[in-house]
């Protein structure tokens, strides 16, 4: 798993689910359901005061899983099929960005040995 914090762009459907992510000089399309949860920050070290009127994540980071396949590129004469990949954003809830967290490499598992070697006796 790769751990990033790169700014990323999302659209997301009229009921604010994402669709559709651009990064890194490419476009993605979601193709799974996204699961969305919270984190608690660590608010009283990262900011010495909270500024008047604010809140909204001050205390927790609003993250989405999502599963996205990569939108063939543009140029070539064969589309190659690609693996989905799995990302983490996280939404700031004061200015509406998105930022990538982490690049999950789950679906790139070598395979399983199928003869582990056995553990010495003594």
């Amino acid at each position: 798993m790769g751990l990033f914090s790169e700014s990323v762009e999302v659209t997301c459907s009229a009921d604010g689910q994402p669709v559709h992510v651009q990064w890194a000089g490419r476009s993605y399309t979601v193709c799974a359901e996204s699961v969305r949860w919270y984190e608690r920050r660590s608010w009283w070290a990262e900011e010495s005061r909270a500024p008047l009127g604010t809140g909204p994540g001050l205390v927790d980071h609003e993250i989405w899983r999502l599963q996205v396949q990569p939108e063939p590129q543009q140029g070539r004469r064969e589309p190659v099929a690609e693996e989905p990949l799995t990302l983490d954003l996280t939404r700031n809830a004061g200015n509406g960005r998105w930022r990538l967290l982490r690049l999950h490499d789950a679906l790139h598992t070598e395979p399983a040995d199928p003869d582990p070697p056995h553990p010495r006796t003594a």
